[in-house]
């Protein structure tokens, strides 16, 4: 007879050719619908409703995760927060040691990003608009988010070896501020574009200064 051919005792790969990724689980799908209704509409803008009801969830199920829509507002300023401190590392990962390239570098991104269509400018930037109140759960993510950028800018600045590295850093941030601002009114074809070269020759003429 025959030999069986003799069992393998190596455990077999997975199946990973054609297999669907795991539904979202309903937190998740949450925030992404409230990344993108709050981003493009605003935040006073939308309601829970609408929220659930793009998220194919049920309004206990939000609550269950975020006890109001303050709350749900808070967590996606700081998923958006994080998401800006991704593309400034990398910029400055990109770049070791020059931070006039590390700069340069996260506002070419900048310029790329801000004329093309859709492009609502920075969401912490929005949100300390939208909400005057200093206490509110916004403010409260958007605020120390700006001071730490600003903080960065002068180190940045001071370490490029600018004459006054707060007058150059606050040119920078003032810069990207107008960026923000100005892609929601010009969008593709607007100033934006320029935000780099811009900030290039303000660097240029701060370190000038120092010659």
């Amino acid at each position: 007879m025959p030999k069986k051919p003799a069992k393998s005792n190596s455990p077999k790969a997975p199946a990973t050719a054609g297999t669907a990724a795991p539904p979202l689980r309903a937190v998740d799908r949450i925030r992404r619908s409230a990344r993108e209704l709050f981003y493009r509409e605003g935040i006073r803008a939308v309601g829970v409703e609408e929220i659930v009801s793009q998220a194919g969830v049920t309004k206990p199920s939000l609550y269950r995760s975020f006890p109001s829509k303050d709350e749900l507002a808070a967590d996606y300023l700081r998923g958006y927060e994080a998401e800006f401190w991704r593309r400034f590392d990398a910029a400055v990962a990109a770049h070791p040691g020059d931070p006039r390239a590390q700069i340069l570098g996260y506002l070419s991104g900048l310029a790329g990003r801000a004329v093309k269509p859709g492009y609502r400018g920075c969401g912490l930037t929005n949100a300390a608009i939208e909400y005057p109140d200093r206490g509110h759960p916004a403010r409260a993510v958007s605020d120390p988010h700006k001071r730490e950028l600003r903080r960065r800018l002068k180190a940045m600045a001071a370490e490029m070896g600018a004459a006054r590295p707060a007058v150059l850093a606050d040119g920078l941030l003032l810069l990207i501020e107008g960026t923000f601002a100005s892609s929601q009114i010009f969008g593709p074809g607007g100033p934006g574009g320029s935000v780099a070269e811009a900030a290039d020759a303000l660097i240029e003429a701060s370190l000038r200064k120092t010659g």
